[in-house]
Parts: structure tokens; sequence; C-alpha cells
């Protein structure tokens, strides 16, 4: 397991909505999760703190929950999930000092129990895949999807250097201005193209676990329901032509 790490600073809190407004011609990639899958979402886990919860919490989701959705032991959330010194019974909070983080980053780093409810599956998966390097940035690097983010690319080491692509396009006043429209790879990391984006999706997964815990179950008993109504039509229907088979 890697020692705790920093995920998402989703919001720089400073000027969030003028770099929203940035990037909001960046396309979004489609994230494909599945929080039907447990393996995903345990997976997902084990991004989440290994990755996430040194600087961000998710206040919303307690340790004992995540053990009985995602079908773990106590044993299993002490030896691979709880690094903090947390009980079982505690919610997954940062072990970073709020103050302490203003000081390193120029504000907390937000808790992320509904960040793919506000923002989005496919906002966040693609915001974690679009780092490039920027040597004008205080963090050596800026994201497509969220211009002037305060987060650094904490992932570069799996997924290597990027590069961004532009293109000329005439502006308002006639003149061209560039515009990025895509990002190269330019140094490998750890991990393949595919595997990052396994480990990425099921980040976002589990991450959209956490915002909506019932969705995982609601999807699961609506398989049964169908099955049921389509058994009782099938019920009705023979019991109709029962009734009325004489009747002619």
């Amino acid at each position: 397991m890697r020692p705790a790490r920093i995920l998402l600073a989703l919001l720089a809190l400073g000027a969030a909505g003028a770099a929203s407004a940035a990037g909001a011609g960046y396309p979004l990639q489609e994230a494909n999760t599945d929080v039907g899958s447990l393996e995903s979402l345990q997976r997902g886990a084990r991004n989440f703190v290994n990755y996430c919860l040194g600087c961000h919490s998710a206040q919303y989701m307690r340790y004992s929950q995540l053990a009985d959705d995602l079908a773990l032991t106590e044993d299993d959330l002490r030896e691979n999930l709880m690094f903090t010194g947390a009980r079982v019974y505690d919610p997954m909070l940062s072990s970073m000092p709020g103050e302490q983080a203003r000081l390193w980053f120029g504000n907390a780093p937000p808790d992320l129990s509904l960040i793919v409810r506000s923002r989005g599956r496919d906002y966040v998966y693609t915001f974690l895949k679009s780092f490039y390097e920027d040597p004008s940035r205080p963090t050596g690097a800026d994201n497509a999807v969220l211009p002037q983010t305060a987060m650094p690319d904490v992932l570069a080491g799996l997924q290597g250097a990027q590069a961004p692509r532009y293109e000329s396009a005439p502006g308002a006043d006639g003149k061209p201005v560039q515009h990025l429209v895509g990002l190269d790879l330019v140094k490998p990391g750890e991990m393949s193209a595919k595997e990052f984006d396994a480990f990425v999706r099921d980040t976002v997964a589990f991450l959209e676990y956490v915002a909506e815990p019932a969705k995982a179950k609601r999807k699961a008993l609506g398989v049964w329901v169908v099955l049921f109504l389509l058994m009782f039509t099938a019920f009705a229907w023979f019991l109709y032509k029962e009734y009325w088979k004489d009747v002619k």
C-alpha cells in the first residue's frame, strides 16, 4: 500500500468560477463506471485511501458502512483501509489540519463526499486524466478541465507526463487565438494507458458510491422488481385466458 497522498483539489476556491468557465470547452470522456461491481468499488476504496485521504475527507461515509456495503471484514478495514487512527464507526476524515492545508495550497482541500453528484462522474474522470506540464504554474502542472487548479499532478507517476496540444482559431477581434484541443503523453508512467484508465474509473466509481450509497442497492433491487413484474404479467395473462376460455 502506498502512503496516503492528495487526489482531488477539484475546487480552487478563490478562482473556481473563472477557471470552470475557462475549461468548459474541453470535451469530457465517458467514465463508464459500474457501482454494482464490488471488485471495482473495493479497488476504488483502496485508491481513495492511498491517494486521497491524506488531504481529502469523505465525511458522510463511515468505515463501518463501507465494510457492510463492500463485503469487507473489520480485519480487511484495519489492514488495508484504516491508516489515520480512526475507529471502525468513525467517518472517513482526513488527518490534514485545515490551517496547514490553507498554508500549503491556498485553500483547504474540499470534502469529496458529494463531488460526483455536484460535478458529474464524467467530469471527475476526465479531470483526473487531464493534467499536463506547465512550468508557469506553482505546482508545475495545470489541468485542461479546470485551468489554474491548485491541485498538483499527484498521479503523474502512474499516468506519466503530458504536454498540451493547441490549435489556432480566429478570436472575436479576428486575431488568432490558441485553443487547447488535446494532451499528448511525452513521458510514460508506471501504468499503461489502459491500466491508468481502469485505475481512475475505479476511483470515480468509489466516489460515485460515496455520493449515493443506496444507488448500487437500488439497481440490484430493480432487477428483481422487473423480474417480479414480468412473472406477475405472465400469471395474469394465463389467469385471464383460463377465465375466458369458454367465452367465444
